[in-house]
């Protein structure tokens, strides 16, 4: 079982756009498939630069961009935002 803490940032969007938590637990749920070699259909890439320890989830026009800690079984989640202001 996984640990899935979010960033007072990643909160605010949800509330403000009202997205379920359930869409972003399904995104990671198979981000974490992913990882683990099976065929699944996501949109994942590792991040570089300021970024270096998380990995970009791409779901539609949405971003999700997360720290996976695998030996803790945790995941912290620190922004989902819009394509074009994910990144600032």
């Amino acid at each position: 079982m996984w640990r899935i803490d979010f960033s007072a940032r990643a909160e605010k969007f949800l509330k403000q756009n009202r997205i379920s938590k359930e869409d972003i637990f399904e995104s990671l749920s198979l981000a974490i498939k992913k990882f683990q070699g099976e065929k699944v259909n996501i949109d994942i890439k590792r991040m570089k630069g300021k970024w270096e320890k998380f990995y970009r989830i791409r779901k539609g026009e949405m971003r999700i961009i997360a720290n996976f800690d695998f030996d803790n079984s945790s995941i912290f989640v620190d922004v989902i935002d819009w394509r074009g202001r994910a990144y600032k």
